[in-house]
């Protein structure tokens, strides 16, 4: 089996709930051994990609979202990067002359309905980057039309083009799938040695703390429960899945009687500085990650042994 190891990318989005940070905890999950097909249904920044990606862990990736803005981005990056690189440049000189004019124009874009229409997909993407890169905290927020609604940032100096940074995402990402798809769709495409990872909108630690807005659509109980149905019938098909969320009961009594791990992120977006700091997150998992997926079936007969 020959290697597929690619230089080491990083996200070139900030992204709520990114799991950068997270990386070093979830070494200790990730599969050991080669899986023959890596899918991430909610790619968000695309850390978890990129890290497994640069350590050869799969023979083919497949990386999906709902956001169809998202998945754009990722597409131009793949496909045209260099023109991405050229877009960016000139929005980051505009934004130099007059950085709160150009993003508010910038932002108004998505309330013409002849800007979908009318712009590349590279000039969608480049708009989306330099928005996500000069908004407030990175926030990737739209209203119930669809229309990005976050205001600018506080930043002296923000890092819009990062070149060598889009160059390596790039690169990892040639060869592989990418698609605007919900997380149901992976269900008949993974089967026996895939490795699937769910990084959701997380349940909400309290009723202020819900920034599930990404898409048009909130992310709520029933689609959790959609999800975790989800869990089930790849955990049924031999899969190794494994999923991160909330610590929250809720998220407990929906993946009960899986292997639930506990890990500390940093919160990073609250409106008030007291409400930053560590807090509990969860990884569930339905296999030991140096063996084979442990389904239902094989888990009762463990328990009943």
């Amino acid at each position: 089996m020959t290697e597929d190891r690619h230089p080491q990318a990083v996200p070139f989005l900030k992204w709520a709930g990114g799991k950068s940070q997270l990386l070093a905890q979830y070494d200790a999950f990730f599969p050991k051994g080669r899986v023959k097909t890596y899918f991430e249904p909610f790619v968000g920044s695309g850390a978890v990609f990129f890290h497994l990606r640069g350590q050869g862990l799969a023979e083919r990736y497949c990386l999906y979202d709902v956001n169809g803005e998202l998945i754009n981005v990722y597409l131009a990056v793949r496909d045209d990067v260099e023109a991405l690189i050229a877009l960016l440049a000139a929005h980051q000189a505009a934004h130099r002359q007059d950085g709160e004019r150009h993003y508010y124009a910038a932002r108004a874009l998505d309330r013409d309905p002849a800007w979908p229409r009318n712009a590349s997909p590279v000039e969608r993407a480049a708009r989306m980057i330099y928005l996500n890169k000069t908004c407030y905290n990175g926030l990737w927020r739209v209203n119930s039309k669809g229309h990005f609604n976050v205001p600018m940032g506080r930043y002296k100096n923000p890092a819009i083009l990062d070149e060598g940074r889009l160059r390596a995402a790039s690169l990892a990402l040639q060869g592989v799938e990418i698609a605007v798809q919900g997380f149901e769709a992976v269900v008949p495409k993974a089967g026996p040695g895939d490795f699937v990872y769910f990084d959701p909108p997380y349940v909400p630690l309290s009723a202020t703390a819900n920034f599930t807005s990404y898409a048009a659509d909130d992310f709520g109980p029933d689609d959790q429960r959609r999800l975790a149905n989800v869990y089930r019938e790849l955990d049924a098909r031999g899969c190794r899945v494994m999923l991160s969320n909330a610590d929250t009961p809720f998220v407990h009594e929906l993946y009960g009687g899986f292997r639930i791990e506990i890990v500390q992120a940093r919160r990073a977006i609250n409106s008030r500085a007291g409400g930053r700091g560590m807090i509990n997150e969860v990884v569930v998992l339905n296999y030991q990650p140096d063996g084979q997926a442990v389904n239902q079936e094989t888990r009762r007969r463990m328990t009943d042994g």
